[in-house]
This record gives C-alpha cells, structure tokens and sequence, in this order.
C-alpha cells in the first residue's frame, strides 16, 4: 500500500530532523525511532486529497501520519517540537539542527492543517451535492458516511478535556490536603521551638534554684551563728553594764556595738536574698506550668498531624482508584475510536469508490 501511495503523491516540504515516538508505557519518556538525521517529508496526494507526513529509515517507515485538522505542533524547545497522532496511538518528536529550521517545520505544519481542514470541508460539500443528486444507495450506508468523522475529529479532544479536568480535581484535592498538613507541621515545629526554649530556662531555674537553696542553708548557718554571736555580745555588754566600772573601757564597748551593728546589718541583708530566692522559686512554677501546657498543646497538633496523614492516605488511594478508572476508560475509549478509524477509513475508500463511479 505504501509504495502505491507514493506513486500518486507529490512532496511539497522536506526537513532533516531526528524522529523520536513516545514510550507506549509510561507515556513521558521519548523513544529514538531514527539513529541519525532522517528526512521528513510533506506529501500532497491530490486523488484523494489528503495531507501526510512521511519518514523513511532504510526501509522502514518510521513516520506515516495523515495530517488532519484537529492536529497541533507543539514548540517544546528551541529546537524540539511535536505533535500526537491519534491514528498510531502516538506522539511524534522531531529535533532540528536548528531554531529556524523548527520554525519553518511549525510553520508548514499549519500551512498543511488548515490545507487539510479545507480539504475536508470541501469534500464534505461534494459528498452533500451528490446526495442531493438522490444517487441510489442504501439509507443505512448514508448515514454511516455522514456521522462518523465528527466522532473521529471530536472524541480524542473530549477525551483529553475529561482526563485534564480529573487530573486537575484532584491534584487540587491533594495539594489542599498537602497545605492542611504543611500548616499543621509549621505549627508543631513552633510549639517545639517554645517546648525547647521552656526547657532551657527550666534547666537554667532548677540550676539555680539548686544553687540558691544550698547558699540559703549555708546562710542560715551563717546567720543562726551571727546570732549566737550577737546573743554573746549583748550579754557581755549587759554584764559590763551590770559590773559598770569594773568591766572593759568605752574603747571596747564602742567596737562591739559596732560589731553588733555590722552583724545586724549583715543578717538584714540575708533575709532579702532569701526573699528574692523565694520570688524566684515563684517564677518557676510559673515556668513549669507553661511548659506543661506547651507540652499539652503539641501532643494536640501531634494528634492533628497523625488525622492529616490518614486522610493524606485516603486521599491519595482515592486519587489512585480514580486514576486506575479513568486510564480504563481511556483504554476504552481508545478502543472504540480505533474501530471507528478503521470503519471511517473502510468508508472513505467505499466513498472514493462511488465517487469515480459517479464521474465514469
């Protein structure tokens, strides 16, 4: 069939390009279809009136597409650009040598698509005229000939349309969930930012609670011994009173007043550091009630944390159940659109037919 076509065929543009096919399994990963540079071909059957490109590779045909109107070339970079052939089930990649070279490719490509959708439209007036020319044929082959191209141009659009829009509904389900626990997450390392700097400076007051209650007992010590001390000295100075003359000289008495005074004041001195230490220990249970509660409200965004990544789970085996769903009904859907490219193409030949037969 194809050198047939080729003897009846006129090519009207020729590139040299890398061919590449997309991977039939995961769709995303390009596949070389050509080891070096091949020419790529636009070729005018005028018989038929039919737009295709054409790669030979040796002496395989690495690319034998019909350019319809519903086809789009798509830049992807300076040099790469594709399109996708529904007929093959595939997608076409070419690389260029050059950025022009690209440009001149994308710009016949739509010389050729809206030659195609010309084509098309007159063929569909021609085959209206002669059905009004009441040209015997059965009604059920008529409307055969008129109904399914519009399934062939529209079902792979529709298609696509369908699968993007569950493809966006739930990625935006994910991605709101995924914000859910982002915040919840910013919100737990804040709680444990202010559970940490809690224990720092409960560490730092138990120090020095530590600390101040050994000097408070050594104080006390100090003064119940300044005490004593005291106590002595006032019962000297009574008893040098009591004695009058026959005690010490005013000398010395005047040094253990003074002695007295300095003790008084030393011992006035200790109770406001151990009313200070006690205001400290205050602040402290003030500190461990805070940290329970810092405690308590992250154990709270813990619990919301854990809820968040159920629901992450549930969302994403939904996500996967409806993936699997809509990549069975594509599977389908393509099916049926393969049956109906095989029919439509069975038809246009029968059509073909029947037109020679009406010009003989």
């Amino acid at each position: 069939m194809f050198p047939h076509h080729r003897e009846r065929e006129q090519p009207i543009f020729c590139a040299r390009a890398h061919v590449f096919q997309i991977d039939p399994t995961t769709k995303r990963n390009w596949i070389p279809a050509s080891k070096h540079a091949v020419t790529v071909s636009f070729f005018y059957d005028a018989n038929r009136n039919v737009y295709r490109i054409i790669s030979v590779g040796g002496t395989k045909a690495i690319i034998n597409c019909t350019v319809t109107p519903s086809m789009t070339f798509t830049k992807t970079s300076q040099k790469f650009g594709q399109w996708a052939d529904s007929r093959a089930n595939t997608v076409y990649g070419l690389g260029f040598a050059t950025e022009q070279q690209l440009h001149q490719f994308s710009e016949k490509f739509k010389e050729v698509k809206d030659a195609a959708r010309l084509a098309r439209e007159k063929s569909q007036d021609k085959e209206l005229a002669n059905t009004a020319l009441s040209i015997a044929a059965p009604q059920d082959l008529s409307d055969e000939l008129q109904s399914p191209p519009v399934m062939c141009v529209n079902g792979p659009e529709d298609k696509l349309f369908r699968s993007q829009s569950a493809d966006i509904t739930l990625s935006s389900e994910k991605e709101r969930i995924k914000k859910m626990l982002s915040e919840g997450s910013i919100c737990e390392m804040n709680l444990e930012a202010e559970f940490f700097s809690l224990q720092d400076s409960n560490t730092k007051l138990v120090a020095a609670l530590h600390e101040a209650n050994a000097n408070v007992e050594q104080w006390k010590k100090q003064l119940t011994a300044y005490q004593e001390e005291t106590d002595r000295l006032r019962e000297q100075v009574a008893e040098l009173e009591a004695h009058g003359g026959h005690g010490p000289s005013d000398r010395l008495k005047d040094e253990l007043t003074q002695s007295l005074e300095e003790l008084e004041a030393l011992l006035k001195a200790k109770d406001e550091e151990i009313h200070i230490l006690q205001s400290k220990k205050v602040e402290y249970h003030e500190m461990e009630h805070d940290r329970d509660e810092a405690i308590h409200r992250l154990r709270e965004t813990e619990m919301r944390n854990a809820e968040l990544e159920r629901r992450i789970q549930n969302t994403e085996q939904n996500l996967n159940n409806s993936l699997e769903d809509r990549d069975r009904m594509d599977s389908e859907v393509q099916r049926a659109i393969e049956i109906l490219d095989i029919k439509i193409f069975d038809l246009n030949d029968l059509r073909q037919s029947l037109v020679k037969l009406i010009d003989k």
